[in-house]
């Protein structure tokens, strides 16, 4: 992996960190004040854990489809999560990553998923018919 690929997993890898760290620290400090809004935390934590991964991994059998579905998860995630903390904020009680679209991560959750989806397109690894060489 090379170039945006790269940077795609390195900025994935920072996001499961911080997502990672934020929802322990939550959880364990102030579960109780508002538990959908940070298990939603730890959801996103364990989806970043899994995206990084998968994308460390796409050019293994099965862990493209793996990208693939972190990556829309994600996406969808950020996008009905964002939603309901703009339409409903009493429903989370405190902010998530991904309430406001992931505005308290300037954003990042929302455009790292668009640009995950990018990549995957772009890289897509072409199976090799049984019998041919790697050139």
């Amino acid at each position: 992996m090379t170039g945006v690929g790269r940077v795609l997993v390195i900025v994935y890898a920072v996001m499961a960190l911080a997502a990672t760290g934020r929802s322990f620290v939550q959880i364990v400090r102030r579960f109780d004040e508002a538990p959908l809004a940070y298990t939603l935390s730890a959801v996103a934590a364990a989806v970043y854990i899994l995206a990084t991964l998968a994308l460390v991994l796409a050019d293994r059998p099965g862990w493209y489809q793996v990208a693939w579905v972190a990556i829309v998860f994600e996406l969808t995630g950020v996008l009905v999560v964002g939603a309901l903390s703009l339409l409903v904020p009493s429903l989370f009680g405190h902010d998530s990553v991904w309430s406001y679209f992931g505005m308290g991560y300037v954003f990042v959750p929302l455009v790292l998923p668009v640009f995950g989806i990018w990549w995957l397109r772009r890289s897509r690894q072409h199976p090799v018919a049984v019998g041919e060489e790697h050139s």
